[in-house]
């Protein structure tokens, strides 16, 4: 009798990938490659062999690993390409032609107006001319007491406040004041005289912070025709300034009084008053040419006509002890 055949309900699992690869003798390495270069993947637990990576996918793969360094190279490559784009748009500096210059000062000069030579000389010495008074009591009205006898100019020529003016202007003044730029008001005390030429040396008790003396220059290459300004206060007015030229070198002035003759003087035409008296001379790069001494009037007028006389400052600084210029 014939046997009839048995089967089992179990179901045959079905053969891997694996056992596949096995069974060809590729087994694959930890990656999940196999020898032969293919990527095994598993699926319901079995591994199954995959295609090869694309070179998307490679390159999607390595900027996952390295995108903090990706992404400082492409916002440095980016800087970079911003800067040479604005350098390129950098339009090319413009050479510059002597006309370009000329109109370029010309339009300066048109809207902004330089000062003119004289205003930069007085300039110079405004912070060394000092106003003198001198006070004394009136013989002749001995009951008004003190007052003012006497006003002219003076200048700073040592910063510890020394100064020189005309004897005249302190001559006779029981006590005498100076008042700087700056409004200070001091007493100050005869140093030194030199009659022969009207000149004065006299020295402030108080002075101003960072007192500037005036530059004292030299009359030797000093012309007819060369350019001065007249610094003082006249009739108490000022600082006033007045300009002009040199007139002559050399001359000669008889004092009203017929008490003094001073020689080597220098004449000029600047306006200057009373009170102008011991007030600084000057050239145009503002250096003291020298001492306004005198006015020159036929008249009984004590006004200015043209004619002004000035010691040298040669002459002024033997007064003080200074060596020759």
């Amino acid at each position: 009798m014939k046997r009839a055949a048995l089967y089992s309900n179990t179901v045959r699992p079905r053969v891997s990938a694996t056992s596949e690869v096995a069974r060809s003798g590729a087994a694959p390495d930890r990656g999940g490659k196999s020898a032969q270069g293919t990527r095994t993947v598993n699926v319901s637990g079995a591994s199954l062999p995959a295609l090869p990576l694309t070179r998307r996918a490679k390159l999607r793969a390595f900027f996952g690993r390295h995108d903090k360094a990706v992404m400082f190279f492409s916002g440095l490559v980016i800087a970079l390409a911003v800067m040479g784009g604005r350098d390129a748009m950098r339009e090319a500096p413009q050479e510059l032609t002597q006309e370009d210059i000329d109109a370029a000062v010309l339009h300066t000069m048109q809207n902004k107006p330089l000062p003119s030579r004289a205003a930069k000389a007085a300039e110079a010495v405004r912070q060394s001319v000092v106003r003198v008074r001198g006070y004394g009591i009136d013989p002749k009205k001995p009951k008004e007491g003190e007052k003012e006898m006497s006003v002219g100019s003076g200048v700073v020529i040592l910063e510890n406040g020394t100064i020189l003016t005309n004897l005249h202007v302190v001559i006779g003044a029981k006590r005498f004041t100076v008042t700087f730029s700056d409004g200070m008001e001091s007493d100050a005390v005869l140093v030194a005289a030199q009659p022969e030429n009207d000149l004065a040396v006299i020295k402030a008790l108080k002075i101003p912070d960072d007192l500037p003396p005036a530059t004292l220059g030299s009359t030797a290459k000093l012309m007819p025709g060369d350019e001065v300004v007249a610094v003082g206060f006249p009739f108490g007015i000022g600082p006033s300034v007045s300009a002009g030229v040199v007139s002559g070198m050399g001359r000669e002035f008889l004092s009203p009084e017929g008490k003094r003759l001073l020689t080597g003087l220098i004449q000029f035409d600047a306006a200057a008053n009373p009170g102008n008296s011991g007030g600084p001379l000057v050239n145009m790069e503002g250096e003291v040419m020298g001492i306004v001494t005198a006015i020159l009037n036929p008249t009984n007028a004590r006004t200015f006509i043209g004619i002004g006389f000035a010691a040298t400052i040669e002459s002024a600084g033997s007064a003080v002890g200074l060596p020759p210029f």
